[in-house]
């Protein structure tokens, strides 16, 4: 199975290559325009000269099977685009786009050509998130935290709250009937922004501070008389009387910890078996962003 890699960053190096590079079957292509990361990425993992690549149209000459895309989010859809006219499935990670019609037209594309289109949202498939759906989840609070980086409203939210707006929308227990958005904008940087969601029992609030004392993440769903509580993806406590703590066990790899490795397993399953995956729930949360966004600017005015 041809897979290609696109864009070497951080979160490629970190998260995905440690699970790719290891997938027996799978022969890992990397691409990226710049050569000095092109060879110390491959060499580091091994991959051979002939799979290595600095542009696309040689990438996609290797017949590719399916595809990751981890480059800066501004290209996205550029490359998302030339993928799925390959027909090539495709794995790209959040957001598909910065503005939503690119999104829409992404996604469109994908449906029309009966192409696979996921979005990498590994908060879905973490199994201290995922395990919540059997959890009382009449109030869900997630507060997703970090230190002195205020920034422009529509980078803040779609490359970083986004996480938060998905993973409320996974674990709301029924349709949504109110939203509201609350941020706070100075001098064109958002700094922090809540945003409700409630319906018929149950309401989901989730929150971001980049001007926030420390770097977190913590979950917390209750309801019944019961609250479990998940801290940075890792921790479990549960409370129901005495509260009882899980830790993630000391061999568990980080990429399966924040459900990165469940991803990626999932897709190339999917993949093999033939069956299209759609990203048409993935552009509900992109929608959802994008009303978050233009309620932050309003404010802002």
């Amino acid at each position: 199975m041809k897979v290609g890699c696109i864009g070497l960053g951080d979160i490629a190096r970190k998260a995905y290559l440690p699970v790719l590079t290891t997938l027996p079957g799978v022969e890992l292509h990397l691409q990226t325009r710049s050569p000095a990361t092109l060879t110390s990425t491959a060499e580091a993992h091994h991959i051979p000269a002939a799979q290595r690549h600095t542009d696309l149209d040689a990438l996609l000459s290797q017949g590719l099977d399916a595809a990751f895309v981890h480059a800066p989010t501004a290209v996205h859809a550029e490359i998302v685009t030339r993928l799925l006219e390959a027909g090539v499935p495709t794995y790209v990670d959040k957001p598909i786009a910065y503005d939503l019609a690119d999104s829409e037209r992404v996604v469109s594309l994908a449906e029309e050509r009966g192409v696979s289109l996921a979005v990498g949202f590994n908060r879905r498939q973490a199994p201290g998130y995922a395990q919540c759906l059997e959890h009382p989840r009449d109030l869900i609070l997630l507060r997703k935290n970090r230190v002195g980086l205020p920034e422009d409203p529509r980078t803040f939210v779609l490359d970083d709250f986004i996480h938060v707006v998905d993973t409320l929308r996974f674990l709301l227990p029924g349709p949504v009937e109110h939203t509201d958005v609350r941020a706070r904008v100075r001098d064109g940087l958002l700094h922090h922004v809540v945003l409700q969601l409630s319906g018929d029992g149950f309401t989901a609030i989730g929150m971001m501070n980049r001007m926030n004392g420390s770097t977190e993440e913590i979950l917390e769903v209750s309801g019944q008389d019961r609250k479990r509580e998940v801290h940075d993806l890792a921790t479990i406590v549960d409370h129901k009387g005495q509260p009882s703590v899980r830790r993630r066990g000391d061999w568990v790899p980080v990429a399966r910890q924040r459900g990165i490795e469940q991803c990626v397993l999932g897709f190339l399953e999917a993949v093999r078996a033939g069956k299209t995956l759609s990203a048409q729930d993935a552009l509900r949360t992109h929608e959802l962003c994008e009303r978050v966004v233009r309620e932050a600017l309003e404010q802002a005015a």
